[in-house]
C-alpha cells in the first residue's frame, strides 16, 4: 500500500529544508510546503501565525468526524541544526538502507510518515474518528508558543499519537518523565580579596553549597535527576563575588514528586545568612504517566503491530516531549516515527526499511481507533 522510495524522496524534500528554531522564515518555507502537500485532501487547514519570533504552527483537521472527541496527531517542523548544516556537516545522503540528513528523525521523517498514513485514510474515506494533525514550530526549545494549543487540541482529543522517532531499534514511548526548569540568582557582598576579603560574602562559595544541595536531591530509586547545567558569577579574580548564577534542569516521573522537588528546588535557604538566594522557575512539561486507557492504547497498537510484521515494546524516558503536554488529558502514544538515531547529532538517520511499516501502523491507528 505504500511506497518506500515515493515517502524517502517526499522526507527529503522536507529535510532539504532547513528550520531551526530560531529561523522562522525557514520554518514558514516549509509550512508552506506541507500545507501545499495537503493540496486536494480531505482536510481543512488552519495555519496559527508564530509570534516572540518563532514559526507558524499548522492544524490540519479531516473533514470528517470533527463533531465528537477524536484523534491528535502531534509533529514539530523546527530542528537543532543551524543554517548551513545540511551543506557543511550532515548532507541528505542515502547509504545502503540508512537516510542521513539534519532533522530526519528528529521529527522531519516521522512527520511525514504520519502525513502518509492520514493522506491515505482521506484518500479511501475509511476513518471513523475525526483526525488533527498539529504541526509546531517550537518543539526543541521547549514549545513555548505552541503549549497552550497542543492542550487545547489534546482537551478535546480522544487519543494522541505522538510522532517523535522511535526508540533502541523500534520501542514506542508509553511514559516520560516531567521536566522542570529554574534559574537560581545568588547575590552576595563585594569586596577586595586582598585588603578586605572579610568584609565580603561570595556568592559562588554560596552557589557550592547550592550546587551539591541540588545535586543531592537526585534519587535513582524514585527516577528523579537534577542536574546544574550552567553556572556563572563573579567579575575579577580580586573581587570576592557578588553575584553568581546557575540554571537547573529537573526530571520525575510523575506528578507527586514533580510538586515535592519543586518545592524543594523553590525553597533553598542559604548558609549564609547575609546573602540572598532567589530562584524562579518550575515544570516546563508535566509528567506523562501510563494511565489504564493509555496501556489499553498501547495493548491495541501492538496487536496491530504483531499483525504487520513485528513485535512492539513499550518504554520509559527521561526525555520531554509535547505528549507530556496532552498525557494529563488523553491516552497518548509517543515515539510513533520511523525508527533511527543520532538525533541533534552530525549522524542523524533513519533505517529506511522501517518506512513502510511505521506507516501502516500509523495508518491502521487511524483507521481502527474507536
Amino acid at each position: 500500500m505504500f511506497d518506500q522510495n515515493h515517502i524517502l524522496d517526499h522526507i527529503r524534500r522536507w529535510v532539504e529544508i532547513e528550520t531551526p528554531t530560531e529561523r522562522p522564515d525557514q520554518v514558514n518555507k516549509l509550512v508552506d510546503m506541507v500545507m501545499a502537500d495537503h493540496a486536494g485532501l480531505a482536510v481543512d487547514m488552519e495555519r496559527v501565525p508564530g509570534r516572540d519570533g518563532k514559526g507558524d504552527h499548522l492544524v490540519v483537521r479531516s473533514t470528517w468526524g470533527q463533531d465528537a472527541p477524536g484523534i491528535l496527531i502531534l509533529s514539530h517542523l523546527d530542528t537543532v541544526h543551524p543554517m548551513g548544516f545540511i551543506q557543511t556537516r550532515l548532507p541528505y545522503r542515502v547509504e545502503g538502507d540508512i537516510a542521513y540528513g539534519p532533522g530526519i528523525v528528529d521529527m522531519k521523517g516521522c512527520a511525514c510518515l504520519a502525513h502518509h498514513a492520514l493522506k491515505a485514510v482521506a484518500q479511501a474515506g475509511n476513518g471513523h474518528l475525526g483526525v488533527t494533525h498539529l504541526y509546531v514550530s517550537d518543539e526543541e526549545i521547549g514549545s513555548p508558543t505552541s503549549q497552550a494549543l497542543i492542550e487545547e487540541l489534546g482537551r478535546k482529543a480522544k487519543y494522541v499519537l505522538v510522532t517523535e522517532g522511535a526508540r533502541d531499534g523500534g520501542k514506542i514511548v508509553v511514559a516520560r518523565k516531567g521536566v522542570g526548569r529554574f534559574d537560581v540568582h545568588i547575590k552576595g557582598i563585594a569586596s577586595h580579596a586582598g585588603a578586605k576579603p572579610l568584609d565580603g560574602r561570595s556568592a559562588i562559595r554560596e552557589l557550592g553549597h547550592v550546587i551539591l544541595f541540588l545535586e543531592g536531591l537526585c534519587d535513582e530509586g524514585r527516577g528523579v535527576t537534577v542536574t546544574v547545567g550552567t553556572v556563572s558569577g563573579g567579575t575579577k579574580a580580586n573581587v570576592i563575588p557578588e553575584e553568581a548564577f546557575a540554571a537547573v534542569d529537573l526530571r520525575v516521573p510523575s506528578l507527586a514528586l514533580a510538586d515535592e522537588l519543586c518545592a524543594k528546588i523553590l525553597n533553598i535557604k542559604p548558609v549564609n545568612p547575609d546573602v540572598t538566594i532567589t530562584v524562579t522557575g518550575g515544570m516546563n512539561r508535566p509528567p506523562f504517566e501510563q494511565t489504564p486507557a493509555a496501556k489499553a492504547l498501547f495493548d491495541h497498537a501492538r496487536k496491530i503491530a504483531a499483525e504487520i510484521g513485528f513485535d512492539l515494546v513499550g518504554i520509559s524516558t527521561g526525555g520531554g516531549s509535547d505528549g507530556n503536554f496532552t498525557a494529563p488529558f488523553a491516552p497518548t502514544l509517543d515515539g510513533l516515527g520511523v525508527d533511527g538515531k543520532g538525533a541533534h547529532t552530525d549522524f542523524e538517520q533513519i533505517d529506511i526499511r522501517s518506512i513502510v511499516p511505521r506507516t501502516e501502523l500509523l495508518h491502521r491507528l487511524l483507521i481502527t481507533l474507536r
